[in-house]
């Protein structure tokens, strides 16, 4: 199967009378699903010419109608994130040059908005080349959302190496949305590719998905992001490794809640790493130290944003980076850009992205001598503490597996002398133990002094993409400006206590004393 295109992997479901589409209550077999899709195509071809139709939906099968209708006639798919304003979402189908708005009776009123709100018509002419069927937006977790140009190709490939895994008796759940690319190539391609069943739900949700998993028999489910913690946020029960559920697999888990979700649920957590350029994928190493995402590929190396010099091999100790000043860096893939086939009406990105023939993918990592590479986190969260260079992501993974976290952000915040201080935010299932926090961090031998949180931000919730990806950005930007309770550790001092008026007065004019701006927002 040779997989090239997302059509001609519907092409072979065509005839295919097992179950291939389940939402709720209905079901469609394969080939009822692709008749749809046709139907969807054929309404598409009666504009006369190629078109870009954008989406504000939930997981509803319409969705996908449209997505198989797009592949199948040549027309191309905007996929709107129904969580964004009426006016961002304008500028968003301006950008993709959108034709028409299908949306959900839910989201009418927001569609009728963001067609109020746009400046002008799309053009006649507009890129449709190399097989474009869809166009996806980045999660927007460090900077604006950039519109991906989704290929066929780019789709197929995926969906051809995940559905080896797979077979036609499998069940495929996808509750991860679908305008985002992890759903679209990790969920919906392999069960097309492999012609197992596709379940698909409305929304995610913590407390439903195991009882989905046993009412459809799921083998195989997607996530992103923090989907798995807050699953093992809830109750646990005595059956809940009696289900069907073989393989997890997506990307940004925490090794601590794959690790966990694996032993409660008797499943194979696999965490890979990827993002919607899709340009670099690094397998993941059963057999590699903990934390790493797997090997460095061939032609992948860490260099250098500066210069451009791939960086030395990591020194670790206890699970503790000794080097982080030169052996961090970004991501690179020195043959090329992959799957990724630019952003649509956006050189500017474009050129962030690819420099003289290598992809920089803004994601910050090291590697030992090995070749095990670990994730440091986005290229907006290094910190440089006392002149020191950390990565968050070592410490939100430490942070992660005090007993009662949630889950767990690291971020920098300004120090008022120079560079950067540590700051997390921890959503709790009881309240902040600062003593017994004290007490663990003590005892872990892979953090560093400087790397312990300067202060800790108890929140709720976290904000976060629809997709469960944390948005950091936010956090950094109110820093100890929240309504949150906030415990601080004074310098000098070990532990933490909680952070008053007074204080933030004094910390703000200890910034005024040295002469530097302040920042964070008010």
């Amino acid at each position: 199967m040779s997989g090239e295109t997302l059509a001609e992997l519907l092409e072979r479901r065509a005839g295919d009378d097992r179950p291939g589409l389940l939402f709720e209550d209905q079901v469609w077999s394969w080939r009822e699903y692709v008749a749809e899709c046709r139907v969807r195509g054929a309404r598409m071809d009666a504009r006369g010419r190629a078109v870009h139709v954008g989406v504000l939906s939930d997981n509803v099968p319409e969705m996908l109608f449209l997505l198989g209708g797009a592949a199948l006639s040549g027309h191309v798919l905007v996929a709107l994130n129904t969580t964004r304003s009426a006016a961002e979402l304008a500028r968003d189908a301006d950008a993709t040059h959108v034709d028409l708005i299908v949306h959900e009776p839910a989201y009418a009123e927001l569609a009728e908005e963001v067609a109020g709100l746009r400046a002008a018509p799309p053009p006649a002419e507009r890129d449709t080349g190399d097989g474009l069927v869809m166009l996806i937006f980045t999660s927007g977790t460090s900077g604006r959302p950039r519109a991906v140009r989704v290929t066929q190709r780019k789709i197929a490939v995926p969906g051809v190496n995940l559905a080896a895994m797979l077979s036609p008796q499998d069940v495929v759940y996808c509750s991860m949305p679908l305008f985002h690319s992890g759903a679209v190539m990790a969920a919906y391609a392999p069960a097309v590719a492999s012609g197992a069943a596709l379940v698909i739900r409305r929304r995610f949700s913590a407390s439903g998905l195991m009882a989905d998993v046993r009412r459809y028999g799921v083998t195989y489910l997607h996530y992103v992001g923090k989907a798995l913690s807050y699953v093992l946020s809830t109750p646990p029960e005595p059956g809940d490794r009696d289900n069907t559920l073989r393989i997890a697999f997506g990307n940004e888990g925490s090794a601590t809640a794959v690790r966990r979700f694996g032993e409660r649920f008797g499943c194979h957590v696999i965490d890979a790493f990827g993002s919607t350029e899709t340009a670099i994928a690094i397998t993941p190493d059963p057999a590699g130290p903990s934390g790493c995402l797997g090997r460095l590929p061939d032609g992948v190396e860490i260099r250098d944003p500066a210069d451009g010099r791939r960086c030395p091999a990591a020194v670790i100790e206890d699970g503790r980076l000794l080097n982080g000043d030169e052996a961090i860096g970004e991501l690179v893939n020195t043959e090329g850009p992959g799957l990724f086939d630019g952003y649509y009406n956006d050189p500017e990105g474009d050129r962030e992205r690819i420099r003289e023939g290598v992809f920089w993918s803004g994601d910050l990592a090291y590697a030992d001598s090995r070749g095990y590479v670990f994730f440091a986190g986005r290229g907006t969260e290094r910190l440089r503490v006392d002149g020191e260079n950390l990565a968050v992501a070592p410490i939100e993974a430490v942070v992660r597996e005090f007993p009662g976290v949630v889950e767990a952000a690291v971020y920098p915040v300004p120090d008022a002398a120079a560079g950067d201080q540590v700051m997390a935010a921890l959503v709790l299932e009881n309240g902040f133990d600062q003593a017994a926090f004290e007490d663990f961090l003590a005892g872990r031998r892979d953090v560093g002094p400087k790397a312990i949180p300067r202060y800790i931000r108890i929140c709720k919730e976290l904000p976060q993409t629809a997709s469960n990806k944390v948005v950091k950005r936010i956090l950094a930007a109110e820093g100890w400006h929240t309504g949150d309770p906030v415990w601080w550790r004074p310098p000098g001092r070990r532990g933490w206590r909680p952070l008053t008026p007074d204080d933030i007065t004094e910390i703000d004019d200890e910034f005024v004393r040295h002469g530097r701006p302040h920042p964070l927002e008010r």
